[in-house]
C-alpha cells in the first residue's frame, strides 16, 4: 500500500500541482486577496458586534460597506486579469496584451439577453467562466503567435505599436468566437461553465469532500511535499466563490449559505499550520528531550502565525510513521466537528476573508464576523490538538530520550578512554 501511494498517487498529485494552468489559476486567484481582505475590513467596521454600533452608524453603515460590495463584486474580473497574466508569463507571451484581451472576452461573455453587461456576473458568479476564458484566450493567442499567424510590421516601428498589431488577428478571432456563441447563438457561457464544474463545487461543499481533501493534503505533507500549494489550483477558486457568496449574504443580512468557504479549513483545521500542529509544538516545549525542546522553542513563534515548516521538518513529521497518524487524524476530526457545529448553527460560518497568517482565536473572531461561539470553539481546537498529539508524541519522545542517553554514554566512554 505504501509503495503504491509513493509510486502512483504522489507522482500524480505532484504532476497535477505543477500543471502550468493550475499554477496560473493559483497565482491569479492570489491577486484577489488584497481587494477582498480590504473589503472585509470595511465590512467588519460596518458590522462591529458592539451594542448600539448599528444605531450609531445609521445610514453611514451602507456607505462604509460600499468598498466590500465593489471588491467582492469584481472577483471574477480581477481573477481574469491575474490568471491570464500569469499564464502568459509561463508561455513568455506579452502578459499585458493577454490580460486585456481576456478581460474583453470575459466581459463579452457576461452580456445578458438584452446585450447589456450583467454586473452581477463580475463577482463570484462569473469566477469559473473567468478562469476558463482566461486560459482559452491565452492558449489562442499562443497558437497564433507560435505559428506566426500575426501581422508583422517593419523593424523601425516602435515596439508598442508592433506588439499591438501582432495581437490583432488572434484578438479578432477569440472575440468574434465568443460574440458568435454568446450573442448570435444566445448561449449562456457563464451558466454553462458553472454547470460544468458543479460536481467539484458541490463535492468540496460537503463533509466527505473536505475530509478527502484534508487526507490528500496531509498525505503530501507527510512525504515532504507542500500539499496545500499542490492542490490549491483546484480548490482556491471554489473556496473563493463560497466566501464571496457568504460575504454578499452577510452584507445583505441574509442566511449564510456555505460552510466550507475560504477560512473554514485554514482557521479551524490548521491550528499552528497544516495538520493542526500547534498541539505538537506545545507538547515539545515541555519535553525532556533536548532535541524536541529546542525544536519546540524554534517552532512556537511561526506556529502562532500558522507556519509549521520548522516542526514538520525539524521534529520531523515527514516520513515519521508515528507522527503521521495524528498529523492526518487531527485536522480530519476537527473538520468533522467544525462542520457539524456550523451545520447546526452552533457557531458562525465564514463570512469574511482574512490573511491565512492571522493567529488562532483572533482568526476565528474575524472570519465569522465576531461570532463568540466560534472563538470559544477555536480555543477548544487548540486543546483537542494537544490531546490528540500528546500520546503519540510521548512515544516518540521516549525513543528520542533513549537515543540521546545512548549518545551521552558513548561520549562519556570516549572521554574516559582518552583520559586513560
Amino acid at each position: 500500500m505504501v509503495t503504491f501511494i509513493e509510486n502512483r498517487i504522489i507522482p500524480l498529485l505532484i504532476r497535477i500541482g505543477e500543471d502550468k494552468h493550475l499554477v496560473a489559476v493559483r497565482n491569479g486567484i492570489v491577486l484577489t486577496l488584497p481587494f477582498t481582505i480590504t473589503g472585509s475590513l470595511f465590512l467588519i467596521l460596518a458590522n462591529l458586534p458592539i451594542p448600539g454600533w448599528a444605531e450609531l452608524l445609521g445610514p453611514f453603515a451602507a456607505k462604509l460597506s460600499a468598498p466590500a460590495a465593489v471588491t467582492f463584486g469584481a472577483i471574477g474580473l480581477i481573477s481574469s486579469i491575474g490568471i491570464s497574466y500569469n499564464l502568459a508569463k509561463e508561455y513568455k507571451l506579452s502578459a499585458i496584451t493577454c490580460s486585456v484581451v481576456s478581460v474583453v472576452v470575459f466581459l463579452l461573455a457576461q452580456l445578458n439577453n438584452e446585450y447589456q453587461l450583467n454586473v452581477d456576473n463580475l463577482g463570484a458568479a462569473g469566477l469559473f467562466s473567468a478562469i476558463i476564458l482566461a486560459i482559452f484566450t491565452v492558449q489562442t493567442l499562443r497558437f497564433f503567435i507560435t505559428r506566426n499567424l500575426v501581422i508583422t510590421l517593419p523593424d523601425g516601428v516602435p515596439p508598442a505599436v508592433a506588439q499591438s498589431f501582432s495581437s490583432l488577428i488572434p484578438a479578432i478571432f477569440v472575440i468574434t468566437l465568443v460574440w458568435l456563441i454568446r450573442v448570435l447563438l444566445n448561449f449562456d457561457i457563464n451558466s454553462f461553465f458553472t454547470w460544468l464544474v458543479s460536481p467539484l463545487v458541490s463535492g468540496l461543499g460537503s463533509l466527505p469532500g473536505m475530509l478527502t481533501l484534508i487526507f490528500l493534503i496531509s498525505l503530501l505533507w507527510c512525504c515532504g511535499i507542500h500539499g496545500d500549494n499542490v492542490l490549491s489550483g483546484i480548490t482556491s477558486p471554489i473556496f473563493l466563490k463560497y466566501i464571496a457568496e457568504n460575504t454578499q449574504a452577510y452584507l445583505n443580512h441574509q442566511p449564510i449559505p456555505h460552510i466550507t468557504a475560504d477560512g473554514f479549513y485554514i482557521v479551524f483545521m490548521c491550528i499552528g499550520g497544516t495538520g493542526a500542529t500547534l498541539g505538537l509544538v506545545l507538547a515539545m516545549l515541555r519535553s525532556r528531550s533536548k532535541l524536541y525542546r529546542s525544536v519546540g522553542k524554534l517552532s512556537v513563534t511561526p506556529a502562532v502565525f500558522c507556519i509549521n515548516e520548522p516542526v514538520i521538518f525539524g521534529c520531523p513529521v515527514v516520513f515519521n510513521p508515528l507522527l503521521m497518524i495524528p498529523f492526518t487524524l487531527t485536522p480530519m476530526l476537527l473538520c468533522t466537528a467544525t462542520y457539524c457545529l456550523m451545520y447546526f448553527d452552533i457557531i458562525g460560518r465564514p463570512v469574511l476573508q482574512i490573511p491565512w497568517t492571522m493567529p488562532p482565536v483572533f482568526a476565528a473572531w474575524f472570519v465569522t464576523g465576531g461570532n463568540i461561539p466560534a472563538v470559544i470553539w477555536s480555543i477548544c481546537t487548540i486543546v483537542i490538538s494537544a490531546l490528540i498529539y500528546l500520546p503519540f508524541f510521548k512515544l516518540a519522545e521516549r525513543k528520542q530520550l533513549e537515543r540521546e542517553l545512548a549518545e551521552e554514554k558513548g561520549e562519556d566512554a570516549f572521554a574516559t578512554t582518552e583520559s586513560a
